[in-house]
């Protein structure tokens, strides 16, 4: 099956096959991966069953903005086995880009997606972030929402950064429990830096950060209504809940990302590969 439709139809199906290698869209010198919820899925069963060792982030307008001014989340978002759409400005420039298969794949959806298929095929999933409190909570709605899935184990660390002996111990107790999946909730860009620099130091098939993912399987956080989520105004939702927290991240770097974009599709400024 193509991967790559030629128009944007309203009749187009989205593919479930993966292509062999998959393409990225540049996005403010970020390679974002247009793919879809299913491809993603394929892509990270793909990885157990070849033995890999990589990494996923769900990123959106404010992992983009961080890039700009961090040159370590660049780097890991651009050297990730997938960099995806957790945004719909990200899904609409990578279907105006061609792809048009490209969808959002956000962080909650992807996680109760794999869970979903743990069901059936036993894999193991590790759980990394977040507060005590909410981390326990989030284990036992997944104990009751998806019977029969296999929990690994799961940690909340300190805010505080960890002294590498303390990393080590994580490694080593993450690794003892054999997990095929380790989901990672430490927001970003601080998760989006764990990951790159974990990668092939645990012994699981994907390192998956999934940003707030935790605390909304937790019931701690809101989460906007499905028409929201679509429309791109899903921003909006999370603002209303929390206007100190996220006025700055909002407001400030979405009129940046607005004013960057013009200019990157105006050619008035170019910005280089960096993968």
């Amino acid at each position: 099956m193509t991967y790559l439709a030629d128009p944007c139809e309203s009749s187009y199906r989205q593919p479930t096959s993966v292509p062999s290698v998959i393409p990225r869209v540049n996005i403010l010198g970020v390679g974002v991966s247009p793919v879809n919820l299913t491809q993603t899925i394929d892509v990270l069963e793909g990885w157990r069953t070849e033995g890999r060792r990589e990494y996923i982030l769900c990123t959106s307008v404010h992992g983009l903005m961080e890039a700009q001014r961090d040159p370590e989340v660049r780097r890991a978002l651009n050297r990730s086995g997938l960099t995806v759409e957790d945004g719909m400005p990200l899904v609409w420039w990578c279907q105006r880009s061609g792809y048009c298969n490209a969808g959002r794949v956000n962080g909650p959806d992807l996680f109760f997606a794999m869970c979903e298929r743990a069901r059936q095929n036993g894999h193991r999933h590790y759980f990394y972030g977040s507060s005590p409190r909410t981390i326990e909570a989030m284990i036992s709605r997944l104990a009751e929402r998806f019977p029969g899935m296999t929990i690994a184990g799961y940690r909340s660390p300190p805010f505080r950064p960890l002294t590498p002996e303390e990393d080590d111990a994580d490694i080593r107790a993450i690794n003892e429990t054999r997990p095929d999946y380790v989901w990672v909730g430490l927001g970003c860009p601080k998760q989006d830096k764990w990951v790159a620099q974990h990668v092939g130091k645990i012994q699981a098939a994907a390192l998956i950060g999934v940003g707030a993912a935790f605390d909304i399987v937790a019931g701690t956080q809101p989460r906007a209504p499905r028409w929201m989520q679509r429309s791109g105004s899903e921003w909006l939702f999370r603002l209303m809940m929390e206007p100190r927290r996220l006025a700055h991240r909002y407001l400030v770097y979405n009129t940046m990302f607005v004013a960057r974009a013009l200019q990157q599709v105006a050619g008035w400024k170019s910005y280089a590969r960096d993968w």
